[in-house]
């Protein structure tokens, strides 16, 4: 288990992609904290799996990804319950489609808030608990649309390109620390954030679900496949080995290629 004796913290993960990333991490050894909304047996239960599936500590926090208040405190709860935050997992995100003109701006800030400036504030916490123990990784599920975009979705594509400058950014500011700091960008998956879109999607270009699914969504995929969440699970953990230390400052695509075209 390589990842024996680190510990995560996973925003965003109780369920969907962010589950699939705690989970790939525990099971390689990691203790996780997860973090989310959802129904309580529900999170109860992830939290139990995550424990009895691989025998790691796996605790959960609901700070709401609005609130930086909330997120430093997640990860000074992540640094009491394990002694560390080893890696961050800044998963958490939000997607609403609309016209720009009639984009409403209270969806506009919160695209921005949970899936821009939540990194932001977790980043800002967790960097000094990471440069004290000299080793660190920080992971941000960006998106293709952090490479291109689509229409519609100008808050999404904004922000996702906006959190890939930023782990730029601290990618040189923590180049010397051990610490590394990454995107993965998947295309679409199938989770419930990709499912829920499909309505709105639907009235937006007045088309049938089935459309939505062939000619919108896998239409951008030249393997016409969604991708997976065991694959970008897979991923995150290979950037928290030391097969990766090299790796940073970088924004690797998972996306059928998508981005390629």
């Amino acid at each position: 288990m390589s990842l024996k004796g680190k510990a995560a913290v996973v925003t965003g993960s109780t369920s969907g992609i962010g589950l699939a990333i705690a989970r790939a991490l525990a099971k390689d050894g990691a203790d996780v904290m997860l973090n989310g909304f959802g129904k309580p047996d529900d999170i109860a239960a992830a939290v139990a799996g995550v424990q009895s599936d691989f025998g790691v500590r796996c605790a959960h926090s609901d700070a709401d990804m609005t609130k930086p208040d909330e997120i430093a405190g997640m990860i000074a709860q992540a640094t009491k319950t394990f002694d560390a935050v080893d890696i961050l997992v800044n998963n958490a995100g939000v997607q609403f489609v609309s016209p720009v003109e009639s984009f409403p701006p209270q969806k506009w800030d919160q695209i921005l808030a949970i899936n821009l400036s939540a990194a932001f504030h977790a980043m800002s916490a967790a960097v000094p608990v990471m440069k004290a123990r000299g080793w660190g990784r920080i992971i941000s599920t960006a998106s293709a649309h952090s490479k291109v975009a689509s229409p519609f979705k100008s808050a999404y594509v904004a922000a996702k390109h906006g959190l890939d400058g930023l782990s730029k950014t601290v990618a040189l500011e923590v180049a010397t620390h051990g610490i590394t700091v990454n995107c993965i960008s998947p295309g679409y998956v199938w989770t419930p954030l990709v499912e829920n879109q499909i309505p709105e999607t639907m009235a937006a270009r007045g088309l049938t679900r089935e459309q939505v699914i062939n000619d919108v969504l896998l239409e951008a995929q030249p393997t016409k496949q969604f991708v997976k969440v065991e694959e970008v699970a897979a991923l995150a953990v290979f950037l928290c080995s030391d097969a990766a230390a090299q790796i940073t400052g970088a924004n690797l695509s998972i996306d059928g290629g998508w981005t390629a075209e």
